[in-house]
């Protein structure tokens, strides 16, 4: 039940509504109770049990007190004054009328302390989607590499949907339902004792069954969630790579793969739904052979005019057990939902008790600008079992363009994403001005960056926002200026709406160069100290990739660069080229000096220039 509790935790500040709640519970319980007590003196006038000369049996209202004696004696008071005054047809009406009114105020406390429910549903959905959205935003890179993001979506969506539909729908079973089967216990015990036992030696049975039940729900129930994220993975895979999928001639297969892991979820989704309905009968069934076997006790104690016990009284005690039933019945279908929901709780705790790896450092100290110098230290790095980089030592100082070059898979990449703290070196160090870049608030050291990755990283917004992403109040003058040194303002301006055109999701509205020269306006506009441009110009046609080009040399004057290019054309001019394979750095220099030298780097150009 801990995870039930870190639920709720998600409703705070609860204390409030818990006490509204309690109290509308309260009241709407106690006329309830009204409901089916007037039911005794009622079926006593229909039976014509009540002897008109003698009703007068409570000869002055009692003295207030806040007992039930108190209430029922102040019930039969004005009960018999109406019998001896008005009849049996008008104690008929009395009590017909106090039903009406007890149905109306339980029902109006119902809907009230129910609304308070609602509310605290959707506060819960609220809290927690925006929670577990803020905790993935904050782990490293890492885990989306280890994670499949169809699950993650699942986990988001699905699993809090379910949490919604089960848990804290279930909320009432907390009070409301408890409460309801006190009270009518209370008056069943003060109408016999001995048939209330009877009915007490059931209900453990009945709920020790439902327990067992709801335990290998959960257990599916997880299986069937997993499932299901694997289905949403399957989905987002195909629906992004289609074209891959229709060039291959691969519809079946990836349909058939899909089919199978339905099937898969199709099975487990069964075997909840069996026990989830399962559930609803057997507690049915108890519930009836419970009504049996207190027809067959108490109908002999009425025939064999054993205690106090008339037909009329047996007639109210079976109706007000019926009742029992109801809110028993909704304790075990709810203790079944909630485990079903605790299993979705599961998987979406498991995202928010996982700790991220780039943490901050306690007194970490703030950083403006680059004044020195960045400089690998003998710095490793690994994917679990797998080295990428061995020994990097590299020294990139202010102002310097520093291209790195090589193989693909040789590491390139993972070196520029150290240095914004996207990974951290499994050994070793990186220091900016002197200074482990740990010890930087995380923050700060990534304003001092602007990045343009190889694949556009571009969101389902406007030309502007895209291009101002990440910046707050930025005026359309800087925003026009950095898409005119990104060569993409002649575009923009020829788009429907000019930098209010909508992109479509990860920028589908726009060709592969367009969406590319939007990153890097983007990056021009963040005006940082330290540029690091991934494959920046792949995605140009060759007169683009000329004219940003020549905008990316005009940006990197006076700028810090680490720039990674396979077309070794564009990084000629760089001050210095370090030549990475295996993880390891082979070469560093200018582009005159390792042209002349036998390497991997001379042999990439011929290549190249072949």
């Amino acid at each position: 039940m801990k995870n039930f509790w870190r639920i709720l935790s998600y409703a705070r500040p609860l204390g409030p509504s818990a006490v509204k709640y309690a109290l509308l519970t309260l009241l709407y319980v106690a006329f309830s109770l009204v409901n089916f007590t007037v039911l005794i003196p009622l079926l006593e006038v229909l039976f014509d049990q009540v002897n008109v000369p003698q009703a007068g049996a409570i000869p002055a209202p009692p003295d207030f007190s806040l007992t039930i004696d108190y209430f029922k004696s102040t019930f039969y008071y004005h009960f018999n004054a109406i019998i001896i005054e008005k009849g049996r047809l008008g104690a008929l009406q009395f009590v017909c009328m106090v039903i009406v009114a007890s149905v109306l105020l339980s029902n109006v406390f119902r809907y009230l302390s129910a609304m308070i429910l609602v509310s605290l549903r959707v506060k819960v959905l609220r809290n927690m989607r925006n929670h577990i959205f803020q905790k993935v935003s904050e782990l490293h890179l890492g885990y989306f590499t280890e994670q499949k993001k169809g699950d993650l979506i699942s986990r988001m969506t699905v699993d809090i949907q379910e949490i919604q539909n089960s848990v804290t729908n279930s909320l009432k079973i907390l009070f409301k339902e408890p409460v309801l089967v006190i009270g009518y216990f209370a008056i069943l015990f003060s109408m016999s004792v001995k048939l209330t036992l009877l009915t007490i030696l059931v209900l453990p049975f009945s709920g020790g069954i439902i327990s067992i039940i709801a335990q290998r729900l959960k257990k599916r129930a997880v299986q069937s969630q997993e499932s299901l994220g694997r289905i949403l993975n399957m989905l987002d895979e195909t629906l992004s790579g289609m074209r891959i999928v229709k060039a291959f001639n691969s519809e079946r297969n990836i349909v058939d793969k899909f089919e199978k892991e339905v099937k898969v979820n199709e099975r487990y989704s069964y075997s909840v739904l069996q026990k989830f309905e399962m559930a609803g009968p057997i507690s049915e069934f108890l519930g009836v052979f419970a009504v049996a076997a207190i027809l067959l006790v108490g109908g002999t104690m009425v025939l064999n005019q054993q205690g106090d016990m008339s037909a009329s009284k047996f007639m109210g005690f079976l109706i007000i057990f019926t009742q029992v039933l109801t809110p028993a019945k909704a304790i075990s279908t709810s203790i079944t939902n909630i485990n079903k929901g605790l299993a979705a709780s599961v998987r979406i705790f498991e995202i928010i008790d996982t700790k991220p790896t780039i943490t901050e450092a306690p007194n970490a100290q703030s950083v403006e600008q680059l004044k020195t110098s960045i400089e690998y230290k003998n710095v490793n790095f690994s994917y679990g079992q797998e080295q990428v980089l061995t020994g990097i030592n590299l020294e990139i100082k202010k102002g310097e363009i520093v291209a790195l070059v090589g193989p693909s898979g040789g590491g390139k990449s993972t070196m520029a994403d150290l240095i914004p703290r996207f990974y951290e070196p499994t050994s070793g160090t990186i220091e900016i001005n002197g200074v482990d870049i740990r010890q930087y608030k995380v923050k700060d050291l990534r304003a001092l960056m602007g990045i343009v990755t190889q694949e556009s990283i571009l969101f389902n917004d406007t030309i502007k926002n895209n291009i101002a992403f990440g910046l707050v109040d930025i005026d359309d003058s800087r925003v026009i200026e950095a898409a005119k040194v990104a060569n993409a303002h002649e575009f923009i301006i020829n788009t429907p709406e000019g930098y209010e055109t909508m992109i479509g999701e990860r920028g589908t509205k726009l060709s592969g160069g367009q969406r590319q020269r939007l990153s890097i306006a983007r990056a021009v506009l963040k005006d940082p100290d330290i540029l690091i441009l991934d494959e920046a110009t792949s995605a140009l046609d060759s007169e683009s990739e000329k004219l940003v080009q020549e905008a990316l040399i005009n940006l990197m004057k006076d700028r810090t660069s680490l720039v990674i290019a396979h077309r070794l054309s564009t990084i000629q001019n760089a001050d210095k080229i370090v030549v990475i394979e295996k993880g390891k750095i082979i070469q560093a220099g200018t582009h005159d000096e390792l042209s002349t030298k036998t390497g991997l780097y001379k042999k990439l150009l011929k290549m190249q220039s072949f």
